[in-house]
């Protein structure tokens, strides 16, 4: 699959020759399935760049892969903690906030951009995290910064310096991991090219996680049929209660 991929790439790279400074993305796959065994998966991101031959630039070429998963509304709430009891103190809700955000690199981000040109730009992991109009508050990158602490530590959150690997001069893969705990749903992949400090090409990809196997037609009968699904679940559970009850109670 890795090599199809390259080959696509390198052709289009071709067909491609005559036009100005150009980006050509693709993913290994575009579909991660999810069975009641799923410990992770891995999307292999592979780019092609059309170098322009009046391009100003001098240095190589910087690329940073951008992962974001489906948006979902979380409140983030500062607690105060007297003896055995905790008070809500203050909160921020944030709404369209993805549930999972990994972004790989060539190298340091800070060695890539400037802090203003990485916000603007949306680079990096805290600048993927949408300000809310609501929250536009003296406090509110405390907040944030909370939010993407406790999302790092479910491992929800995560960067990776260093893991975007380039092949040739203008040739590029990087391998994301999304962990078995990932949500289901749409996800977006931006591939950013920039060079000498200047973003000079971006594409977006998608792929989507999903359920398959039995796990999948479970879901799909509790969310088209749900009297059906909660009738049947309610009676499996009587029946495994009444077998329980009936094997243990034999002398």
């Amino acid at each position: 699959m890795r090599l199809a991929a390259l080959l696509t790439l390198i052709v289009a790279f071709g067909a491609n020759f005559a036009r100005a400074e150009n980006l050509v993305a693709t993913l290994g796959n575009d579909r991660i399935a999810i069975r009641s065994n799923f410990t992770g998966a891995a999307v292999s991101v592979f780019g092609v760049i059309e170098r322009d031959g009046d391009a100003e630039h001098s240095g190589p070429y910087d690329v940073v892969v951008s992962v974001r998963g489906p948006r979902g509304s979380v409140s983030v709430w500062d607690k105060l903690r007297l003896g055995p009891f905790w008070f809500n103190l203050d909160q921020r809700k944030y709404i369209a906030i993805p549930a999972f955000i990994a972004v790989n690199s060539s190298r340091s981000l800070t060695a890539i951009a400037n802090e203003a040109d990485r916000e603007e730009w949306r680079l990096g992991v805290h600048n993927l995290i949408p300000e809310q109009s609501r929250a536009r508050r003296a406090n509110d990158p405390e907040f944030r910064q909370a939010l993407e602490r406790i999302r790092r530590g479910e491992g929800l959150f995560f960067s990776d310096e260093g893991a975007v690997k380039l092949l040739t001069p203008n040739v590029f893969q990087t391998r994301v991991e999304i962990p078995g705990r990932a949500p289901l749903g749409a996800y977006d992949v931006d591939v950013a090219v920039l060079a000498d400090g200047a973003l000079i090409a971006r594409k977006t990809l998608n792929f989507t996680v999903v359920k398959s196997g039995i796990e999948a037609a479970f879901a799909i009968i509790a969310r088209d049929e749900p009297w059906f699904y909660g009738v049947s679940t309610a009676a499996l559970a009587l029946l495994i209660g009444w077998l329980a009850a009936f094997v243990f109670d034999r002398r």
